[in-house]
């Protein structure tokens, strides 16, 4: 008997897997990439959150991984962490948690706890996950295995909040499962918060990272009001992030990237039109927050035009390709978007990142600069995207170059703030 088995080892998954080894659980996992099962074989981590040293531990516990669905046939619990993206015209893709839960009911015994911690549109764990296990295994949700939904929290790069101190959200199909949810997860996390159904568990999770997406795009859209009115936007947010009562900062930049932050409303505006409730509100931010890596472009390609000269032809650097400060994740970053448009206005497009060592656009690389200063002093024009601990004011502020700061962090004759 296995205790857990993870199915998906990305970033929600691994942590996962390295929570439960740490707290003793014998645990296995299953993923369909050759790649990350190679690398882990191998010993080499994929994602930053868990290291080469932690996942060397996972393995002297007794970790595994492999595409062999039979290992969940012998777990106590299964928990499900596969992606949940989007298709070409922005509609929520659950190809892969309907291909997990397949696998799942294949092997799945009675008496196993299912957990689902892909986020999605409420209604996803009852109407699509149950009914694909049931259909497959033969057991009834609630009587013969135990079905619930449990929102990753997962946070790349952050030092402070992990899988363990990070409130986690349970839920059940049935007031049974979630006391076995329950159980489970208060072996790996110091605070559980029981929700009153998967789908109330379902919409906390769209909730929590929509309050981000609606309130980045209203500071967005402030900066671009602030730029027309010769108003200093930093300035106006660090006086307006002083008042200790009503208010909650939040920065403008190129865009969102990352995994949820660009994803999880489109469930929520999906599953909110078919329930006859539009999020209209969901939808003007998304028309605010797909504009930006245009303007940051657009307003490059203006520093760069001029008596005699044109951003066609001319040397960009973009600095910092990730999505977000000092990690390796690039899924859904500004950075592509804001290259695409330059190359459309004609530049030479290169990009300096030392956690990043390819980005491509539209299958094209975009080459990378390796030696900082050597690359300031080469480009027409620096655009700060992301803003690591790399990137020192002194550095970029006495940069050979003009440059254009998305981050609000730069002040200096040769700078240009958003």
């Amino acid at each position: 008997m296995i205790d857990l088995v993870v199915v998906g080892l990305g970033h929600v998954g691994l942590p996962l897997a390295a929570r439960a080894c740490a707290a003793g659980l014998t645990t296995a996992g299953h993923d369909t990439d050759p790649a990350v099962l190679a690398a882990l074989d191998a010993g080499r981590s994929h994602i930053g959150d868990v290291n080469d040293t932690q996942l060397a531990g996972m393995r002297a516990a007794g970790f595994r991984a492999g595409r062999d669905r039979s290992v969940i046939g012998r777990a106590a619990t299964v928990v499900i962490c596969v992606p949940t993206g989007l298709t070409a015209d922005g509609a929520p893709d659950l190809s892969a948690v309907r291909a997990a839960s397949a696998d799942v009911a294949a092997a799945l015994r009675p008496g196993t706890l299912v957990v689902l911690e892909s986020t999605s549109h409420p209604g996803t764990t009852q109407d699509v996950v149950r009914p694909l296990l049931e259909r497959g295994s033969g057991l009834r949700a609630g009587e013969d295995f135990h079905l619930a939904y449990s929102p990753e929290r997962i946070d790349p790069g952050n030092p402070v909040f992990g899988v363990s101190n990070t409130p986690k959200i349970v839920s059940g199909c049935t007031p049974l499962c979630a006391k076995h949810a329950t159980a489970f997860y208060s072996r790996l996390v110091d605070t559980l918060v029981v929700a009153k159904g998967t789908r109330e568990a379902e919409m906390a999770k769209l909730v929590e990272n929509t309050y981000r997406y609606v309130n980045i795009a209203l500071v967005d859209e402030i900066a671009l009001c602030c730029d027309a009115m010769g108003i200093d936007v930093w300035d106006v947010l660090h006086c307006a992030a002083t008042k200790p009562f009503g208010y909650a900062p939040f920065r403008p930049g190129a865009g969102v990237g990352g995994h949820c932050i660009p994803v999880d409303p489109h469930y929520l505006a999906a599953g909110a039109e078919a329930a006859g409730s539009p999020l209209r509100l969901v939808a003007a931010a998304r028309t605010v927050l797909d504009g930006m890596p245009r303007h940051v472009a657009d307003r490059a390609a203006a520093l760069l035009t001029g008596p005699g000269r044109t951003a066609a032809g001319a040397g960009v650097l973009l600095l910092g390709a990730a999505y977000k400060p000092d990690v390796a994740d690039v899924r859904n970053s500004p950075a592509v978007p804001v290259a695409r448009r330059l190359r459309e206005h004609g530049a030479r497009v290169l990009y300096h990142d030392p956690l990043v060592p390819d980005l491509r656009v539209d299958g094209t690389a975009v080459p990378r600069a390796t030696d900082l200063p050597s690359a300031l002093a080469a480009a027409d024009l620096a655009i700060l995207l992301q803003d690591h601990a790399c990137y020192g004011a002194p550095l970029l502020t006495r940069s050979p170059c003009p440059v254009l700061d998305t981050r609000g962090r730069l002040f200096g004759p040769h700078v240009t703030r958003l």
